[in-house]
């Protein structure tokens, strides 16, 4: 055994010992169609992602102490999860993930649109496309979708990630490809809503100049001058999934308003989580 079989198979045995319960008989059912190499169509590895997740499923448990509200409102087969962003660097998505894996039930394994950008970063791209993340085209939604997956859909983009901190928990605005793609595939639309991780890394000011020199659409400058992420207590909240019937080719003034339903439904729940929780560390 190499020692990176050996490295994986450790990582994955702390995920089952983190997780407890019966992680692990529920999980198989999860392994997808796979070719030669381990991978399916789109390069997930079900044993990679359960190895990857292990740190993070500590950050989950320990640093953020992620608390998820409603997860019972997932519903079975395909999906879209449409989501407020924020933080600087993705560990809303990343909590997202683990949350979908060892604290829903039946556990989903879910798939992130990532910008085109992100495919071109070394070593990145190929952890992203294991653990099941692709570049959010709408072919490779719609493919995803026919297989009843459960797609993660960030309609703020980098716009909200990269939110500075006058701009905290101020929707930015959502395009309209997610209802597009609802609409033609007949896909409930679940709302989410992160509460703490605008918190975990505040931006000053957005280096604009620097950020286009190096080819990247933000550079946040924070107080620490990296965005290392502050222990802030997470919260995640699960709407009532939500159907919505129409022409996903009508007009963008028509999908706009099936928009505004979404985001309002996730901005009720932001206030909600503000107005209720303790602190943000707490």
């Amino acid at each position: 055994m190499t020692f990176g079989e050996t490295l994986r198979n450790r990582l994955k045995g702390w995920t089952f010992h983190q997780a407890g319960g019966d992680l692990v008989e529920k999980v198989s059912a999860l392994a997808p169609a796979t070719n030669a190499y381990g991978v399916d169509p789109f390069g997930f590895n079900l044993d990679y992602t359960l190895a990857a997740i292990s740190p993070f499923l500590w950050l989950y448990r320990h640093y953020f102490r992620v608390q998820c509200h409603h997860i019972e409102r997932v519903p079975k087969g395909r999906m879209l999860l449409v989501a407020n962003h924020s933080g600087q660097l993705p560990m809303d998505a990343a909590m997202l993930g683990v949350a979908m894996l060892v604290e829903a039930s039946p556990p989903r394994a879910i798939r992130a649109m990532v910008e085109r950008w992100a495919a071109r970063l070394p070593y990145v791209s190929t952890f992203m496309a294991r653990c099941g993340q692709i570049v959010g085209t709408p072919e490779n939604c719609r493919r995803l979708l026919a297989a009843d997956e459960a797609i993660v859909v960030f309609p703020e983009g980098v716009r909200g990630l990269n939110k500075l901190w006058s701009q905290r928990y101020q929707l930015q605005d959502f395009g309209l490809g997610f209802m597009r793609l609802a609409l033609e595939t007949k896909t409930p639309i679940v709302p989410v809503a992160f509460v703490g991780a605008e918190e975990q890394s505040i931006a000053l000011t957005d280096m604009k100049p620097l950020a286009k020199l190096l080819g990247f659409p933000a550079l946040p400058l924070t107080p620490t001058l990296v965005p290392f992420p502050l222990p802030t207590r997470y919260h995640i909240y699960f709407g009532e999934p939500l159907t919505f019937t129409g022409n996903p080719n009508d007009d963008d003034a028509v999908l706009d308003e099936k928009v505004r339903q979404v985001k309002s439904a996730i901005q009720t729940m932001i206030s909600t989580g503000l107005r209720e929780r303790k602190g943000v560390f707490r």
